[in-house]
């Protein structure tokens, strides 16, 4: 009985009525009509009280809910909970439904309103972005029924604390598999990048079929078949790569609620994904004051769920990062020429002289490719008209911050060191592209 009371909940329109009834008796003192009329309604509305407390609570099998998420949630990515709810009244019912969402997401106001006819299921749902890797507890489903009445409201918990881990992005991961797969990766904003080397292993010899390449003509099996026979060569495969994430101070900057190093983590997943597909080797370096994991390039059955399993667990301090140590540790552990990725952010062409003795050390056995960040909200500011001096003072700040940017692209050229510069949201498909760009032209 005591649980039966505590599930019952008052709805707005129940107190409307009571402020109402107090007016009207305060008033009625001098209308004895009015007072016999109050009272007759009062005891209407008590009993239409007890009446809906009866339809409520009458039932043992009245409802039931369920919410389905995932064990895993994708970073910086639409994950979407589903709330199944089944109405076993044999009338309409109201819901209001409040999910306790883990306190990452700072959701304060949710609610989900809805009605369901006699006997009728339905699936709800909504979507979390979340913007931090760890793990998420979602709390209990509570959920307020009321009858076409609406005075009385039935409070009803449903399911138990659950625990979900926020992983780098899986979804973007399953994304560009799903379009390498299915050759589909112009889609996403992958370029097509024709073939400019002929760094390649021979396959076999076969016969010549229209449209082949005539270069490839094999002019001595053709003499001894008496037929055209071409060559037919493979890419080269099992070229190592590495993602080499700084996980330093520099990487701290937030755009869009994600950290630049999250930004990375999730474009380091799917390049490796990409490596593997393309029968490369995937491998992992993460740094910072120390290097934090290395992970060497290889193309096992479970090289993807180490790699994902390792970014997950990736912490930071956000200290000043050590590239000394990084070259250090390359030299000793990378003996075969690798791709190296190293993704890290030079706001100007200062941070970058300290470091560029590395990046040069490391271009002398390795082609290196330096991924770094344009600050969204800086060229924002150049958007906008100057309206006063203060204004365009920023505004000329903003532009020597851009044009530096502009220089590191042109500083780490100057020494064979190839460089991205893009914005954090289109990362990844501008580390996919300068990969097949650089597999393209047999540089690796």
């Amino acid at each position: 009985m005591l649980n039966s009371l505590r599930a019952i909940y008052f709805s707005p329109l129940f107190y409307g009525i009571i402020v109402g009834f107090v007016a009207v008796f305060a008033f009625s003192q001098f209308f004895s009509l009015l007072f016999s009329i109050a009272k007759i309604s009062l005891l209407i509305f008590f009993a239409l009280i007890f009446f809906d407390i009866y339809l409520l609570f009458s039932r043992k099998k009245f409802f039931t809910a369920l919410r389905e998420v995932s064990d895993k949630l994708s970073n910086g990515d639409e994950n979407f909970v589903k709330i199944f709810v089944r109405n076993f009244y044999p009338f309409q019912i109201s819901l209001r439904i409040i999910d306790e969402i883990p306190f990452q997401f700072q959701i304060r106001n949710f609610e989900i309103k809805e009605n369901l006819e006699k006997n009728e299921g339905k699936t709800l749902q909504y979507k979390l972005i979340p913007k931090k890797r760890g793990e998420y507890s979602f709390g209990l489903l509570n959920i307020y029924i009321s009858t076409f009445l609406g005075l009385v409201q039935r409070r009803v918990k449903f399911e138990k604390e659950k625990i979900v881990k926020v992983y780098p992005s899986y979804i973007q991961l399953r994304k560009y598999e799903l379009m390498a797969i299915s050759n589909r990766l112009t889609e996403a904003g992958i370029k097509k990048i024709r073939k400019m080397s002929q760094t390649n292993e021979f396959d076999q010899i076969k016969d010549y079929v229209l449209g082949d390449d005539h270069r490839t003509i094999n002019w001595k099996a053709t003499a001894r078949r008496n037929k055209l026979m071409i060559n037919q060569f493979q890419d080269e495969k099992s070229q190592q790569v590495f993602s080499i994430i700084d996980m330093g101070r520099p990487m701290q900057m937030a755009f869009e609620g994600l950290t630049l190093l999250d930004y990375s983590i999730n474009a380091a997943l799917v390049i490796s994904n990409i490596a593997l597909y393309k029968q490369d080797k995937a491998g992992l370096i993460t740094f910072s004051k120390n290097i934090h994991t290395f992970l060497p390039a290889q193309r096992k059955e479970n090289q993807m769920l180490q790699i994902s399993e390792l970014l997950y667990h990736q912490e930071t301090k956000f200290l000043e990062s050590n590239f000394e140590n990084l070259y250090f540790s390359v030299r000793k552990h990378i003996s075969q020429r690798s791709l190296l990725l190293i993704y890290t952010n030079f706001e100007g062409i200062s941070s970058l002289q300290r470091q560029i003795q590395y990046f040069k050390q490391l271009a002398q056995r390795h082609l290196v490719v330096v991924i770094f960040f344009d600050n969204t909200e800086i060229k924002q500011a150049l958007k906008t008209k100057p309206q006063n001096v203060e204004e365009i003072y920023v505004k000329t700040i903003a532009e020597k911050f851009i044009f530096e940017k502009r220089q590191i692209v042109k500083e780490l050229k100057k020494y064979g060191i190839h460089s991205i510069l893009t914005e954090p949201k289109h990362l990844t498909v501008e580390t996919i592209n300068k990969y097949l760009q650089l597999k393209a032209l047999g540089l690796i």
